[in-house]
């Protein structure tokens, strides 16, 4: 990790990121895999410390500071003099008690943007209220619609609130609003609830609902496992495969390597589907998982083994195209997307606070002062 090379199309962006859990750290590692020199600011040393087998917190140095002491506060107004955004994931009003809030940063720096991280915003009648992944994704319809018919409701772990509907959200309006502040010369506040981007997340089923494709009862949909060729069957093993044959061309062939002539499952006689998912179930519980993956995997029928994220890292495809890497010796998912011209490197943490204070514009002096009163871990 060099600073005299940044790399990555965000390589001239600061980035004060405010420690916390979740989505935010996961932001922040999203930023720093892209170049953004972003510095984490933590309640303590320990919190500080870098853990080279945790990939979220990759890239990036972290410092402690106690911003509820004066000289922890004018230590952050300091940095955000310097900035071109900061991230935060605590509820409403927690950064304006301390005297941090937008306002008040924006007297230091018109042109910071101050990227806001909620579960269900910052209005609202839930604004204040706790809550993790699994609720978000149930207050916004995500999950009531993930489900088999008759089972009840099963979550993606944290990846659609957290990661997919938080983190990625939060990401594109920090670096959009950083555009239009270089443009215009104001900075703004970015407010990234994950009940929003997950509810907008679901996007498409509103489109296939519309075009009367998608009925209100769950499991009996195109993408819900109502449909036959698009779900999960089990192999005589104990594995499964993965099945996503949407266009007729690759349900065809689904059913040719299957043999299993396809006038007799015509695609999109609904009323047959649970018959015809029974069917597949008896085809594929007859062999084992490396069968179908030598049959399936590298053919246009749509079908892949499952695997889980331990497993995933050892495929040859991923091998091949180094979707995985080693941070620190640590095996973790490497940066995505991948840029032609200003590639994305993952770099270790790094545990550096005084290096990277001074790069930040605090002099020995300042961090002596902080230190001596106690706002400096």
């Amino acid at each position: 990790m060099s600073d005299a090379a940044p790399s990555g199309p965000l390589a001239d962006v600061r980035v004060l990121e405010i420690g916390g859990i979740g989505p935010v750290p996961f932001a922040g590692m999203l930023l720093a895999d892209m170049g953004a020199d972003v510095l984490r600011v933590d309640r303590s040393p320990r919190e500080a410390t870098p853990a080279p087998t945790d990939p979220t917190r990759r890239g990036r140095q972290a410092v402690a500071l106690d911003l509820k002491s004066p000289g922890g506060r004018d230590a952050l107004l300091s940095l955000a003099a310097r900035a071109d955004a900061l991230i935060e994931g605590f509820r409403p009003g927690v950064m304006e008690r301390m005297g941090l809030g937008p306002d008040e940063l924006a007297a230091h720096n018109p042109r910071l943007v101050y990227g806001r991280m909620t579960g269900y915003g910052q209005d609202g009648p839930m604004s204040g209220v706790a809550g993790h992944d699994i609720n978000y994704i149930s207050l916004a319809g995500v999950l009531g619609s993930s489900r088999r018919s008759g089972e009840r409701p099963m979550f993606a772990m944290n990846l659609v609130g957290d990661y997919g509907g938080g983190a990625l959200f939060l990401c594109l309006g920090v670096v959009a609003a950083i555009l239009a502040a270089r443009r215009t010369g104001a900075g703004q506040t970015v407010d990234a609830a994950m009940v929003d981007g997950a509810a907008l997340l679901t996007s498409l089923v509103y489109t296939l609902h519309g075009d009367g494709l998608w009925g209100h009862e769950p499991g009996r949909n195109l993408l819900d496992t109502g449909a036959p060729f698009y779900e999960v069957y089990a192999t005589a093993d104990g594995g499964h495969v993965a099945v996503g044959a949407l266009e007729p061309q690759f349900y065809a062939r689904l059913l040719e390597l299957l043999e299993i002539p396809i006038d007799e499952m015509p695609q999109y006689d609904r009323k047959r589907w649970p018959e015809f998912k029974r069917r597949l179930e008896r085809v594929f519980a007859a062999r084992d998982t490396t069968t179908w993956e030598r049959r399936l995997e590298h053919d246009e029928a749509c079908a892949t083994v499952v695997r889980d994220v331990f497993s995933a890292p050892h495929h040859p495809h991923l091998i091949a195209r180094g979707t995985f890497v080693d941070v620190g010796g640590a095996r973790q998912p490497g940066p995505a997307p991948r840029f032609g011209g200003t590639p994305s490197v993952a770099r270790p943490a790094r545990a550096e606070p005084d290096a990277a204070l001074e790069r930040w514009g605090l002099d020995r002096a300042a961090r002596e002062a902080l230190r001596a009163s106690g706002a400096l871990g």
